[in-house]
Order: structure tokens, then sequence, then C-alpha cells
């Protein structure tokens, strides 16, 4: 579902294009549309005060939570139905933040994502995509939304950049807290910088080095990692955000010193962060994370060679909530 076709819905229950406007504003807003709420009353169409609450009825509909699981760090991850059935994951982050999912499932096929080992069943509606913002804020505020759940955005560019044009205008959320997160897709760089809202940009690296990288995610584009951080650095000065890197470390693969130094070339003089991310382990995966002391080693290299680096904590470590647990565990347990 996407947002034009709940526009369209009002204008069949006689909204102007203002009206609708309004009416979905607030429900991005987490504002009630119920009989004399303040987001309900003023100078609406009568018609469309009696197909409010039907109208409403439906916008909840469109994601449900399934299952809440709550974390010591202040983080929650939920398990999401749509109005299908399908399953997917939001994160609700600390400090106003919130991870949104972009499709069920993903096809890059990470081999440390559990999200990934399980493929795509298909794209989210911008309605989908909003809808988990919109749920959200029924709880707490949400000043932050970050693209990096379920799924690949660059595989399903226009509903992603629909709910960000949303978003950054009606959604009142500043373009910068807007994170748009990619393995690294060309088109990316041409439909970004061309939106009224450009967001914040996040490049999953996970290596230096090419054959590495395409093992890590087999079915990401063949861009060589010196490319993908040149067009980043155009988009970064463009923009004027600074490119997030995102590094999942994976103990004797991609964190040892030769990626250090190949980092410290590569991200010289850029206009970048790298994040370092211990992999949220996940049962059955061949992969174990390094130790924290290895990781700090590791920030505090790059710190000393004039990279910018931070170590990132993966939320929801203590209820196993790595990207697509939730949902794989949710299949498993479904009667055949």
């Amino acid at each position: 579902m996407r947002l034009d076709d709940l526009q369209e819905r009002l204008r069949d229950a006689g909204a102007r294009p203002f009206h609708g406007r309004r009416v979905l504003r607030a429900w991005t807003q987490g504002l009630s549309l119920e009989s004399g709420s303040p987001a309900a009353e003023g100078h609406f169409p009568r018609q469309l005060l009696e197909a409010l609450p039907s109208f409403a009825g439906d916008l909840q509909g469109i994601a449900r939570i399934r299952s809440e699981h709550a974390a010591a760090d202040g983080s929650a991850r939920w398990l999401l139905e749509l109005a299908d059935g399908r399953t997917i994951e939001s994160v609700l982050l600390p400090r106003g933040g919130l991870c949104v999912s972009t499709q069920v499932g993903c096809a890059v096929g990470c081999g440390f994502c559990m999200t990934g080992v399980g493929g795509l069943e298909r794209h989210l509606g911008s309605a989908e995509i909003v809808a988990q913002v919109a749920l959200a804020r029924l709880r707490r505020p949400v000043k932050k939304v970050v693209f990096m759940g379920m799924g690949e955005p660059a595989h399903n560019l226009d509903n992603v950049l629909e709910a960000i044009d949303w978003l950054g205008t009606e959604g009142g959320i500043g373009h910068k807290n807007l994170v748009f997160s990619t393995v690294g897709d060309r088109r990316v760089f041409e439909r970004l910088p061309a939106g009224r809202v450009r967001p914040a940009l996040a490049l999953s690296l996970h290596s230096t080095f090419a054959p590495l990288r395409e093992k890590l995610m087999p079915r990401a584009p063949r861009i060589d990692p010196a490319e993908l951080v040149a067009e980043g650095e155009r988009y970064a000065r463009a923009t004027r955000y600074p490119i997030q890197y995102q590094w999942t470390l994976l103990e004797g693969v991609n964190d040892g010193d030769d990626e250090l130094e190949a980092i410290a070339r590569l991200l010289a003089g850029k206009y970048a962060v790298m994040n370092l991310i211990a992999w949220n382990a996940v049962p059955g995966l061949a992969f174990r994370r390094p130790s924290r002391e290895r990781a700090m080693e590791m920030v505090r290299t790059l710190l000393g060679r004039g990279i910018l680096a931070k170590l990132r904590d993966s939320a929801g470590q203590d209820v196993e909530a790595g990207c697509g647990q939730l949902r794989s565990r949710a299949i498993r347990l479904q009667p055949a």
C-alpha cells in the first residue's frame, strides 16, 4: 500500500488535497483521528468526517504489533504484522530513534544477517514504511528514522523515496535525521541528490577488499570499495552530511590490521565517519563477534590515523534481536 492509495481513498471520501494532507499528517505524527480529537476537528466536509472512523481503523491495520521485545539498553524490537499477514521488524532506539524495514525479507544475501539468509518476499509500499513511524509515535517521540531494518532500500527505491519525502515534509523529521542505508547502488547516487528531501547516507562497507566484500554480500552490486567511497564523498559534499560507513565486525574475517590500514588510506581526508558495529550473534551462522577490547583497539587505531571512528552497539543483543531473528523465530513456530 502506497501513500497515493491513502490519498485517493480520502479524495473518494470528499477530501480536498489539503484535507487529505492534514489527515495523513496527523496519522504520521501519532495523533488520534477519533471524533472530537483536535486532528478530526475543523473544516472537514461532512462526508469526510463520517468516513474518518473507518479510515482510521484501516490505518491501524496497515501494521500491527505482533510481539514486542524490550532490551536493557532502552531499545525495543517489534515484530509487526502487515495487512496481508506477512511480518517485518522495527526497532525503537534510545534517544528518539526508529529503525524501519523497507522490504519483507532481503535479496542481498549477506551471510551474517538472518534477513539475508531468508531471502526476499516482497517490497513494502510507502504507506507501510510510514506506518512504522506512526505506530512508534504512539509510544514515544520519534526524531530520527534510519532505513536500516529488513530489506535493501535501493531495491525499493520509489517507495522508500516517497516515504522519505513525506517524513521530511509532513512528518516533521529533519532531513539529516532521515538515514538511507544501502550496500551501494549507482541508482542511489543518481536519485537521492535530485529529491527535495535529501537524506543522510549510510553505506555498508564491511570490507575494503572487493573479493571479501563480494563474499560477505554475494548479491550486492559489484562496485569496488574505492568507487563506492568516491560516490559517497560526492554526495557528502553536496548535502554537507558526512557519510556513515557501516562495518559489522566479524572476528577473524574483517577485524585485521590489513583492513585497518586500508580503511585509513581509503577514508583519508573524506567527510565521513566509520561506525564499527560488533556482530549481533545469530545461532547457526558461522561467525563470531570480536572482543570489545579488540573493537576498541580498532577505533583507537583509526582515530590515531585521523579517521573519525565510533564503536556502535547493536541494539537488543540481550534479547537476540538481530535483524531478522524475531521474524525467523516466528516463522519456525507457525504451524505447518
